[in-house]
């Protein structure tokens, strides 16, 4: 069991003119702005060090990991796995436990990290990820919002459930700041992270997300993430939609249990030193032959969306990219999930397109792979409405794709919550946390519902006094 549960004391000030309001939303506002700082440094480090270990661009590592030669593969992966090696063991030194999560925190510790080793884990990770490692950049900025947000709790000195908000709406606004999603970045941080879309959650999440990525905006550039052409639509997309849906569920699901084998099967005591530089050292040879695997995914998701991936090479990447991602989370390599995830829906999405075009063609293969990455970004999240804007706000385009991506965003995420209860952000929970969690869930929609209750009661008592008496 863990070792505290976050209460619910105090509320959620929804107008400045309640109690302890002025100093919440004060607290809101800091957040996002040094989120958004944050994140701005934290990309620009990642591109530093793409740039000095790649000789390439900063921004493409897949272009420049193409031209670099065999031994270059090796020599950076394998410094990749000693550094990571190195810093495990540091970090560890700095708190106990196995590491840190930020949906553990928000539910069972009322939000609470340990700061410095969340932010030294934070730029670890970078680090990583940008010199090949197979995880996601998000992460980093994620938990500089979660450090932030419990620094300006601490400083204002508010409740645990206000806590609790402010580190999903901190982690919310890193999604936000890192790629550019404001609106994404805040029902990620309530759908998610927060686990409810409340009324009252929503302004916090929107202000610290709409804050941080305007902040960001100052040294990175307002752009989409990936361009994509104006798919057209068709009866064939549809039911390909329908059709292919299963199967991104059960590949969510299965996608989702490895995280957490890995997560749970990850190295200890000395362990921790090799186990990064062995995988990452495998990685490095490869990707000699596959440089599609390093990195967190977004440039093979932009090739995969413009239909520049050959099938063959489509097939082995659907193997080898999500297994490079689960090795390096095995191996205790940090870093965040996203962007990975994203990836296997588009090459999934990808290699069931060009099946389904041998017998009906004339669907672009990019649309197939959009479409597959939106199904499991949903379902591997369990946040379909997250997963549909943040999706829109990546790509910058129209509302051409919208219906298909909601569909299959549905259908998916019911099919794969109806058997497995854990998403990738759940995946670290034991089972009786998974079930107090769920407590906790019921009980606030009981308390909700006993508030509610009592202020219809009120109306309807103020309503009878105001009626006038009927008499004979």
């Amino acid at each position: 069991m863990p070792r505290s549960v976050a209460t619910n004391s105090g509320t959620i000030p929804t107008t400045l003119a309640r109690p302890g309001a002025l100093r919440f939303w004060l607290a809101v506002c800091l957040i996002g702005a040094s989120t958004g700082f944050a994140a701005a440094a934290l990309t620009r480090l990642l591109e530093v060090i793409q740039r000095v270990a790649w000789r390439g661009s900063g921004n493409n590592i897949l272009a420049a990991a193409r031209q670099a030669g065999a031994s270059r593969h090796v020599v950076v992966l394998l410094t990749a796995g000693l550094l990571t090696g190195i810093g495990q063991v540091i970090l560890k030194q700095l708190s106990s436990g196995n590491g840190i999560d930020t949906t553990e925190a928000i539910w069972f510790h009322a939000g609470r990290m340990p700061a410095w080793r969340t932010l030294g884990s934070a730029v670890l990770s970078i680090f990583a990820v940008g010199m090949g490692a197979s995880m996601g950049r998000e992460g980093a900025p994620k938990q500089a919002g979660a450090v932030f947000a419990n620094l300006f709790a601490d400083k204002e000195g508010l409740s645990d459930e206000e806590r609790r908000l402010l580190v999903a709406c901190g982690a919310g606004a890193g999604m936000g700041a890192a790629y550019g999603v404001p609106l994404g970045g805040a029902l990620f941080a309530l759908e998610v992270m927060r686990g409810k879309l409340a009324l009252r959650f929503v302004l916090p999440a929107l202000f610290a997300s709409l804050i941080a990525t305007g902040v960001s905006w100052l040294g990175l550039p307002n752009a989409p993430t990936y361009h994509i052409p104006s798919f057209p639509l068709s009866a064939s997309v549809f039911l390909w939609t329908l059709a292919a849906a299963p199967i991104f569920a059960f590949g969510s699901i299965l996608y989702v249990r490895l995280v957490r084998w890995a997560d749970k099967n990850k190295p200890r005591r000395w362990q921790r030193f090799i186990a990064p530089a062995v995988i990452l050292g495998l990685a490095g040879i490869v990707s000699i032959g596959f440089p599609e695997i390093l990195g967190n995914g977004k440039d093979l998701s932009q090739l995969l969306f413009a239909d520049q991936v050959g099938t063959r090479l489509v097939l082995a990447l659907l193997l080898l990219k999500p297994l490079a991602t689960v090795m390096c989370m095995r191996s205790g390599v940090p870093g965040g999930l996203f962007t990975p995830s994203l990836t296997f829906g588009a090459l999934l999405g990808a290699a069931l397109g060009h099946l389904w075009s041998t017998f009906l063609p004339g669907v672009p293969m990019g649309f197939f792979a959009l479409l597959g990455a939106g199904a499991v970004l949903s379902a591997t999240t369990q946040g379909p409405i997250s997963a549909v804007v943040l999706v829109m706000e990546l790509t910058g385009r129209d509302r051409s794709f919208v219906l298909p991506l909601m569909l299959i965003a549905a259908i998916s995420t019911l099919i794969a919550r109806s058997i497995e209860h854990r998403s990738i952000y759940d995946a670290r929970l034991s089972d009786e946390q998974v079930a107090l969690r769920q407590k906790l869930r019921e009980r606030e929609s009981n308390d909700i519902g006993i508030r509610q209750q009592a202020l219809q009661d009120a109306t309807h008592a103020t309503d009878s006094e105001r009626s006038p008496q009927s008499g004979l």
